[in-house]
């Protein structure tokens, strides 16, 4: 199999890198004002039907996506850690989200056209290219929020609209 340049591979592609983390960045922007429209105590306690509450989603959204990065960009293998240290605090849910938005934008930009198409194992266990993984950390981050949105209408509070990214 004959190896594409970048040359080639630019001349191919559907859409940009940066094309591609602005799409990402507005679903972040969505899913950040979807945690603001949360009263603080059902973040962290509201369920149906066995989900787990937003905030723990929000919390898996997190260890994904700037650990995914960071491992894309260092090729070095890091270990999946579920983890939220929100004590509770909605502001600290909305703090952290905007430390890794901040910190996506900077790792995005370490990532050369070449690599997109680059075959990785993440977390040691998920085997694809980079966009591809990069294209599952959007689609898991849509899955939860829509997820989010039941639990917002269960509230009778209604979710932004889901195009308005």
């Amino acid at each position: 199999m004959e190896k594409t340049t970048a040359t080639q591979q630019t001349m191919d592609q559907v859409i940009s890198p940066a094309q591609l983390l602005e799409h990402w960045q507005g679903h972040r922007r969505l899913t950040r004002r979807v945690i603001e429209a949360f009263p603080e105590k059902e973040l962290f306690e509201h369920q149906i039907g066995g989900m787990r509450p937003f905030s723990e989603m929000v919390a898996e959204l997190l260890a994904i996506a700037v650990p995914g990065l960071e491992e894309i960009v260092s090729k070095k293998t890091v270990e999946f850690r579920e983890k939220s240290d929100f004590g509770h605090s909605k502001a600290k849910v909305l703090e952290l989200w905007d430390e890794s938005t901040e910190e996506i934008n900077k790792l995005w930009n370490q990532i050369g056209l070449e690599r997109f198409q680059e075959y990785i194992k993440l977390f040691g266990q998920y085997e694809g290219t980079v966009q591809s993984s990069i294209f599952y950390f959007i689609d898991n981050e849509i899955h939860h929020r829509g997820q989010a949105y039941v639990y917002l209408r269960s509230l009778n509070i209604e979710p932004p609209f889901f195009y308005e990214r």
